[in-house]
């Protein structure tokens, strides 16, 4: 039970959550891509999950997608505890878990308010309350569900009327991403930094990072977040585009995209028993990972068998990864492993003789996913830092090119 609570507490650091029940109608924003698909309710539950102690709690919300195993067990009353079961057996295939934003948002009258509303497990009068928190303080804050008591454990959150679990879709396929709904009349809620005021149309169809307004690869950005493969920084409501990616996000961002491909189902390891490096522990956060892509192909050690899991990848890297997760995407539904080309070559001239040439030219081919650097010019840099922007924007071209071809 400890490790599980460290793991929780690990994959949930940067995401603490909040919920309340004053419900409200949100100002109607720009129309969006994605929409919600109904689920079956009694597969799914909200927990509060324990953070050190006991003493405060975090949402957790399991999904039993198989019925092979339960996943969970119910016991008690006033507050309903929560035996999370898959801590005994490989859950991959049976129990789903998303623990932070990536995981789950708000969706209320059709509007996914993830980039307005934090969620939070709060104790107020004598119980755990599940409420959405507006960002910076401004708006009114939503309950949601609550325990029904208080207990230092795992407890269940009943959701409070009219909140039922949906599922995120995206053009027509349904994600992982978990919405907790509400569909209905409600009291007006302020939209959270607008002053109440309806924001203007965003490019990606979500609402944008206060720090992407002017980067070329905002929409993108914005679609990528949505489909929940790359994350934003809630703290203060940025993506910090120019920042630098490290190997180890590099692998969690691809096989987090890659879980979005129309009908394919592709369970990710959570843990793993040994190390699938020598500089990459089995307790890392990235380990079950980077020994998945591994094992899949789509990473590879450097000469000296490490993997350096927090070295910035440099764009050359990235292409090498993406070509590599393209194909791998092709099995995965079924497709032969080549990647034709659906344009030009791009002439790049500052990549002749480099080791990554002939990749990063094909790259150019396949839906333009090696691009110039910040998309001006003819130089690819490959040997600079691959930043976020650049990434979120040319793993989704590589996502796309999959299911186009």
């Amino acid at each position: 039970m400890k490790s599980f609570l460290h793991r929780i507490a690990a994959l949930t650091a940067a995401a603490t959550t909040l919920s309340v029940s004053a419900l409200s109608a949100i100002p109607a924003i720009a129309s969006s891509p994605f929409g919600q698909q109904d689920v079956d309710q009694n597969k799914f539950v909200a927990v509060a999950s324990p953070i050190g102690s006991g003493n405060s709690h975090q949402l957790l919300i399991l999904e039993q997608v198989s019925n092979s195993r339960s996943c969970w067990n119910e016991v008690g009353n006033a507050p309903v505890e929560i035996d999370p079961l898959l801590l005994s057996f490989d859950f991959t295939g049976i129990c789903g878990r998303s623990t932070d934003s990536n995981g789950y948002s708000i969706r209320m009258n059709g509007q996914d308010l993830g980039m307005q509303y934090s969620l939070r497990v709060t104790r107020k009068n004598g119980e755990m309350v599940l409420v959405g928190v507006p960002f910076r303080g401004q708006g009114e804050t939503l309950e949601i569900g609550r325990s029904n008591g208080v207990t230092n454990n795992f407890a269940k959150l009943s959701l409070d009327d009219g909140w039922r679990f949906t599922k995120r879709t995206y053009d027509g396929r349904t994600l992982g991403h978990v919405y907790l709904t509400y569909d209905g009349d409600t009291a007006a809620v302020p939209n959270p930094g607008n002053g109440g005021a309806t924001p203007a149309p965003n490019p990606g169809g979500t609402p944008s990072f206060r720090d992407i307004s002017n980067d070329i690869y905002a929409r993108d950005i914005n679609t990528a977040v949505s489909m929940g493969f790359i994350a934003g920084f809630m703290e203060d409501n940025t993506f910090r585009p120019q920042a630098q990616l490290t190997r180890e996000q590099l692998v969690s961002m691809v096989l987090e995209s890659l879980q979005t491909l129309p009908d394919v189902d592709m369970e990710l390891p959570t843990t793993t028993s040994r190390n699938p490096f020598p500089d990459v522990a089995a307790s890392r956060w990235s380990a079950a990972k980077i020994q998945f892509a591994q094992q899949s192909g789509i990473v590879t050690g450097y000469q000296d068998g490490n993997f350096r899991p927090t070295q910035a990848v440099t764009r050359a890297e990235l292409m090498a990864v993406l070509r590599r997760a393209a194909e791998y995407a092709q099995t995965l539904q079924g497709q032969p492993t080549t990647l034709p080309g659906n344009q030009a070559s791009f002439n790049f001239v500052d990549i002749n003789g480099h080791w990554a040439n002939p990749l990063i030219s094909q790259m150019s081919t396949y839906c333009g996913v090696a691009s110039p650097l910040n998309e001006r010019g003819s130089n690819f840099a490959p040997d600079s830092a691959a930043q976020r922007n650049y990434a979120a924007a040319a793993t989704l071209r590589m996502l796309n090119c999959s299911t186009e071809q």
